[in-house]
């Protein structure tokens, strides 16, 4: 396995190892801004109505308890094609829940007298909602979309099984042609991509939330 990273042949071209980063970093924001896109807006609106949880977050965790191998399956039969968009699909559904549950959860466990002293302070229920709920769930979000960043991640290696690229190309290939030092560096490199980018958003939590709301 060192050999093969220290090999300069392996980094370059379009499919050397900075390339298949690339793409694989690719996959995970494309698929994790949809995640957001779509699940911090359902927890934002549960949390602050209590209402329509226990539906959404139960749907939200069915989801990721499927195998991510049978929701790709399902997305390229459900698509009827194959290529980047049943990944997208099947990874979205794996982001979601934990967006969607980390948020529903900071929102709905605001103090009660913190909501009521702003509503007698003459706020609206969406500036409750801004400057109020939010700031004080947001460790909470920020975690949650960390979840979902280490989970989308680590199945992006799936895009291989459908003809695309990323890191999940080397474990394949390498199976499929019992090169296991390819296959180790591939599951090595997605394994130091996830523990950066958890530490890049571990990074960002710390620089936007309160340090009275600060969690370990």
């Amino acid at each position: 396995m060192w050999q093969y990273l220290t090999d300069s042949y392996n980094w370059s071209g379009n499919e050397g190892i900075w390339a298949r980063i690339l793409e694989h970093l690719w996959y995970t924001f494309a698929a994790l801004g949809l995640s957001v896109v779509i699940g911090l807006p359902i927890g934002l609106r549960i949390g602050h109505t209590r209402r329509g949880a226990f539906l959404a977050i139960n749907t939200g965790n069915a989801a990721r308890a499927l195998p991510s191998l049978g929701l790709l399956m399902l997305a390229v039969l459900l698509t009827d094609q194959i290529g980047f968009l049943p990944v997208l699909i099947a990874l979205v559904a794996l982001g979601i829940p934990p967006i969607l549950a980390s948020t529903y959860a900071g929102i709905s466990g605001v103090d009660p007298a913190t909501i009521d002293a702003a509503r007698g302070m003459g706020m609206t229920g969406r500036e409750i909602l801004t400057k109020v709920e939010i700031p004080i769930a947001m460790p909470l979000i920020i975690s949650g979309v960390r979840s979902a960043t280490l989970q989308i991640v680590s199945t992006a290696t799936i895009a291989a099984l459908v003809s695309l690229g990323g890191l999940g190309r080397y474990v394949i290939d390498g199976l499929k042609l019992r090169d296991f030092p390819q296959m180790f560096t591939g599951a090595l490199l997605v394994a130091l991509l996830a523990l950066l980018l958890d530490a890049l958003f571990a990074l960002i939590g710390r620089l936007t939330v309160s340090p009275g709301l600060k969690i370990g």
